[in-house]
């Protein structure tokens, strides 16, 4: 079962009713509506949509059909044959593989918690995935976005963990001029800016992720580039947020059921995910990069993260047309304005409660370049100073002390149990 906390649950609790309901009449459905509202949730949503969810269970689990998944979000949507390539140009909003985990919801390629299946000649979507994908996913603007103060910046690797390393240099250096171009870009916006390093050196991942616990009314953004060593012709953007409880990361394949309900859940999981979707549809609207998705996965630091948080590779470093791109200063810079220009529509959620701008709103918009950002020197020791009063200065090691890393990157490390 899947972390039923904040806004997820409130959606999932809605299915419930919905699916109760229909087999309720007279006081039983009264006392339910009762029991609704001292939840807080109103009945006149619920109350006429008795029979919205037509829940099919298959071996203990619990499947919507794509035709009802339709009906209720109001969507056209289609199914492609299983192994058929998913066309990033579809008409529809909902677009799902027979037998994958691979959709594209409103432009953008997003990956299930677990593949379509189908019976007796209807195509399935797990409950789950209505809940912890779908949803968030097509109406970001119903997620619980409280106020957003300070974004904190996670500039991966560092140090001794060069990250990956090209022709062009190394990625721990690529990000942390990318976190600094984005900076002034969010601070211009009104918003407090903590960067987990200032510089080259390593942070252990759990003071990453306590650095963004600590932050008031904080959002959590790692920056990362991507590499592959078994094909160099890999390329793209994708970005992560945390797997949910119960459910299997995007890359694990064999993994048994009961592994996953190991795991631990998030209590902003819908969030995390709404925040994915602003910066990921930014993403690519402003950049022709290839779309691999929106992903889920139990990296380091979004386990450890207490806030919307979200890891973004922005380009593998291993293809050599894009290595080379993520090596230009400009394009850095412009990397760092659509990761921007994502995060002001994350924080208008909460305030405006209105859908975000999708990839096909940016690309017929008018591109204005971002000012230059202006990135002062003289402030990196204050601010290096400021970590330290934030976490304590024991958490930070001296470089002298810092133990070897290991082949794996450091940062992209799961944690298992």
């Amino acid at each position: 079962m899947c972390t039923r906390t904040g806004y997820s649950a409130r959606f999932e609790i809605e299915m419930l009713f919905w699916y109760a309901s229909a087999t309720m009449t007279g006081k039983w459905r009264w006392r339910l509506h009762a029991i609704l509202l001292a939840a807080g949730i109103p009945v006149a949503q619920t109350a006429f949509a008795a029979d919205e969810w037509q829940v099919i269970k298959i071996s203990g689990h619990d499947y919507l059909s794509v035709e009802n998944v339709s009906r209720f979000y109001k969507l056209p949507a289609g199914v492609a044959a299983a192994g058929e390539k998913m066309r990033s140009d579809t008409a529809n909003p909902l677009e799902f593989v027979s037998n994958s985990r691979e959709a594209m919801i409103n432009g953008a390629r997003s990956w299930l918690c677990f593949p379509l299946i189908e019976q007796n000649g209807k195509y399935l979507v797990s409950r789950t995935d209505v809940a912890k994908t779908i949803e968030p996913l097509v109406r970001p603007h119903r997620v619980a976005v409280g106020k957003v103060d300070t974004v904190v910046l996670d500039p991966g690797h560092g140090g001794h963990d060069k990250g990956q390393v090209s022709r062009y240099g190394n990625e721990k250096d690529f990000v942390l001029d990318t976190a600094r171009k984005l900076r002034p870009l969010l601070q211009a916006k009104g918003l407090r800016v903590i960067m987990t390093r200032e510089s080259d050196y390593f942070v252990p991942l759990e003071v990453r992720a306590q650095i963004a616990n600590s932050a008031r009314n904080s959002i959590f953004v790692s920056i990362h580039f991507n590499s592959s060593g078994d094909n160099p012709n890999a390329s793209g953007f994708e970005i992560f947020s945390f797997t949910p409880r119960g459910a299997p990361s995007t890359s694990d394949s064999a993994i048994s059921s009961s592994a996953y309900n190991m795991q631990p859940g998030s209590n902003v999981d819908g969030q995390s995910m709404a925040l994915s979707a602003c910066i990921y549809h930014s993403l690519l609207g402003h950049i022709p990069e290839y779309d691999r998705g929106i992903k889920r996965a139990r990296f380091a630091v979004l386990r450890l993260t207490k806030v919307p948080a979200v890891l973004i590779e922005g380009g593998f470093l291993t293809e050599r047309g894009e290595g080379k791109l993520i090596s230009d200063k400009d394009w850095r810079a412009k990397l760092a304005g659509a990761i921007s220009v994502g995060i002001e529509n994350y924080r208008a959620l909460g305030v405006k409660k209105q859908p975000p701008l999708l990839v096909a709103d940016y690309r017929k918009e008018t591109k204005i370049a971002p000012p230059p950002p202006v990135v002062h020197e003289g402030a990196m020791k204050e601010a290096d100073a400021s970590l330290i009063s934030l976490v304590g200065e024991s958490k930070f090691l001296p470089p002298q002390q810092t133990a070897t890393p290991s082949r794996m990157s450091l940062q992209s490390a799961p944690i298992v149990p």
